[in-house]
């Protein structure tokens, strides 16, 4: 065996670049609001809603890491082919469809331009503003995702550590400069916020990170193979890769939603995260920070559109591989410069069903393939679980629509039904005693399978 064909470990320098790559494609705009806003919410209650947004934003995306690892799946298709190829492939168009097209990448540009650009403008200036402003950013990630070998460049070696020099600036004034972190609340006090760990859990499905991390997955995949030119050991490389990602995600976070808590001490809580930013970086840096904030909002976001645009290209160029990796990629830019322009208030509507109705789908894949030791991958019981997880994901679905089409009279009904009979429906986390229902049972059916099989062998 050549030197070539060796299976090597990652270096240290390659785990940390490849961890600043991951980093880099998880942290969007919303994982820059959603936090500020959580610890606005908050208040005195801001650990456990902490706690809660920590278990969703970063425990979920970095067990789909892990899923992808233990499974050795090159992708999201393989990684839910036990459920099915027609139901792999439709989830697979669902959440590349929600993350690449109709919510994430909309999103990175319209929150970019709202916090970075937006307030410069003339009254009227918006709307056409917006149109040259999305193109200009769409452009810029085909530019740097054409080549797909320049990623891990372009990304992980230069726009992150830009970010994270500029997030950590921010927190060196607020915290050690001003010396704001003396009014962090250690303890809750009741009436002294909103926010709770279920609440904050929910307020993780926002980031989207649970369905990008299955997505990102094969760029990250690919970005280790063209390091180690083997597999061997892929697995343990990946999960290397996003505990340190995620780590340095967690200390972000809960600078964030500190952030948050802290500047009720001086401005009033605001309806969303990207004014209270707005806000709060006012009040550490004056007009520096209005030019700090269009930086940072800029990076976090074109770094996050590229990997979610990347992924589905590739995702969607190995599965169709007709059409190919760059036609899907510029295909997906178009349509979302297309959707950015209906406004980031229409995209943040619209979000929530779809969210609703994929994540509980991609939490019970994730679970699944964490038992991977013990279920090996066994269609009936991924079959059996998704399938039962599907009824609750749906009402959901309809639970989270926006008012007007809430109100229309059957799906009110339904509502009310669901509300008083399917346990923790109102909470949002029904899908929970559906999953473990559907687990057992199709375990269990799994198990007396094997066992007919044995006996017919025997006789």
């Amino acid at each position: 065996m050549n030197e070539l064909e060796t299976p090597k470990r990652l270096k240290l320098k390659q785990l940390m670049v490849l961890a600043s790559l991951l980093f880099a494609l998880f942290f969007g705009a919303g994982n820059l609001i959603f936090p500020v806003h959580l610890g606005q919410t908050a208040g005195t209650n801001w650990i456990p809603a902490a706690i809660g947004f920590l278990l969703s934003a970063i425990l979920l995306p970095l067990f789909s890491i892990f899923a992808l690892g233990l499974t050795k799946s090159k992708n999201m298709f393989e990684l839910l082919l036990p459920v099915g190829s027609t139901f792999s492939v439709l989830f697979l168009l669902a959440a590349h469809g929600s993350m690449g097209l109709l919510i994430g990448s909309p999103r990175l540009a319209t929150v970019t331009f709202t916090m970075g650009v937006q307030p410069f403008l003339p009254t009227g200036w918006q709307q056409p503003a917006l149109l040259v402003f999305s193109g200009l950013f769409f452009l810029m990630v085909v530019l740097l995702a054409y080549r797909q070998t320049s990623i891990t460049n372009s990304v992980g070696k230069l726009l992150n550590p830009l970010f994270i020099l500029l997030i950590l600036f921010l927190f060196l004034v607020a915290f050690l400069v001003r010396g704001d972190v003396t009014n962090l609340p250690l303890v809750s006090a009741p009436g002294q916020g909103t926010a709770s760990l279920v609440s904050g859990f929910l307020e993780g499905y926002n980031t989207m990170d649970a369905l990008a991390g299955l997505g990102f997955g094969v760029t990250i995949i690919a970005a280790v193979c063209s390091y180690t030119k083997s597999d061997r050991h892929q697995g343990r490389n990946i999960a290397k890769i996003g505990l340190l990602a995620m780590g340095l995600e967690v200390l972000i976070y809960i600078g964030l939603i500190a952030l948050g808590v802290v500047s009720l001490s001086y401005t009033k809580a605001s309806a969303d995260g990207g004014t209270a930013f707005t806000q709060i970086m006012a009040h550490y840096t004056g007009a520096f920070g209005a030019a700090l904030l269009a930086a940072l909002t800029f990076l976090a976001c074109l770094t996050t559109a590229v990997g979610v645009l990347t992924s589905f290209a590739q995702d969607l160029g190995n599965r169709f591989p007709r059409i190919g990796y760059h036609k899907f990629l510029i295909g997906a830019n178009v349509i979302a410069f297309v959707i950015a322009n209906f406004g980031l208030d229409q995209i943040i509507a619209f979000s929530a069903p779809i969210l609703s109705l994929l994540y509980p789908i991609a939490i019970t894949v994730i679970g699944l393939a964490l038992l991977n030791k013990w279920i090996k991958r066994n269609p009936v019981v991924y079959r059996g679980t998704v399938g039962l997880v599907m009824i609750p994901a749906g009402l959901d679905f309809l639970h989270t629509l926006p008012p007007v089409l809430h109100q229309i009279t059957p799906i009110m009904v339904i509502d009310n039904w669901c509300s008083d009979f399917i346990p923790w429906f109102k909470l949002g986390l029904d899908f929970i005693p559906f999953m473990l229902v559907g687990l057992v049972i199709s375990s269990c059916l799994a198990y007396w399978q094997r066992q007919n099989v044995k006996k017919s062998l025997t006789n």
